[in-house]
């Protein structure tokens, strides 16, 4: 089996994480197609953030088609793709934790796992799962670099419960081979050694699915 024969990577993270960037520059790295989160035209993500209770099973229904959309476009390709930000951590993390604030009612959060459950028995995880761990200070400290401005109303806390969320989803992660790399003292965007380091963790990880 060869590299080219990898199919699916996906890089998972809280909000502010370097999803994208990392994403980008693998991508560039290895040669792979690059699937990105659908934020530019994503019609429902600035009125969620201006009334969160109104629009969250939208945009979780929203995300949850998109993303599974973009897994059976990789398995049918014949192309390998990285993928900003997986089907799994919008149920596993988002849906939950909106539930779970009164933000997302009962019934439309038990429609929505329903949903979420028949569509992953559908497919499989990727072949390489990278997680970006990083702190609270960390995440603001991007999400405040690039200046969105829906992200400006964004709390602490909110932040917080989403990060122990995914710390709790990645310590019982099984859908396949699993990279966590800490991303507080990285600047994998300016700095080569810091973008080469990542680099030879996934190398090591693609040789060992062989």
């Amino acid at each position: 089996m060869s590299k080219s024969e990898i199919k699916h990577v996906a890089i998972a993270g809280n909000i502010g994480a370097g999803k994208t960037t990392l994403s980008a520059l693998l991508s560039k790295h290895y040669g792979w197609d690059v699937h990105y989160e659908d934020t530019s035209t994503n019609p429902y993500l600035s009125d969620f953030y201006n009334d969160m209770h109104r629009w969250s099973f939208n945009l979780q229904i929203y995300f949850l088609n998109s993303r599974y959309r973009q897994i059976l476009e990789i398995r049918d390709g014949d192309r390998t793709v990285i993928q900003d930000r997986t089907i799994y951590e919008d149920a596993e993390i988002f849906a939950p934790n909106l539930h779970a604030m009164g933000l997302m009612s009962k019934r439309d959060f038990e429609n929505y796992r329903d949903l979420f459950k028949l569509m992953v028995s559908q497919v499989k995880g990727p072949d390489l799962l990278i997680y970006l761990r990083s702190t609270v200070p960390t995440l603001v400290k991007h999400i405040q670099t690039r200046g969105r401005d829906y992200e400006g109303s964004m709390s602490l806390d909110y932040l917080k419960k989403l990060n122990e969320r995914y710390e709790s989803w990645i310590s019982n992660y099984t859908e396949g081979k699993l990279l966590i790399i800490d991303v507080d003292n990285l600047d994998f965007k300016n700095k080569k050694e810091d973008f080469g380091s990542i680099v030879e963790q996934v190398d090591r990880e693609i040789h060992g699915l062989f």
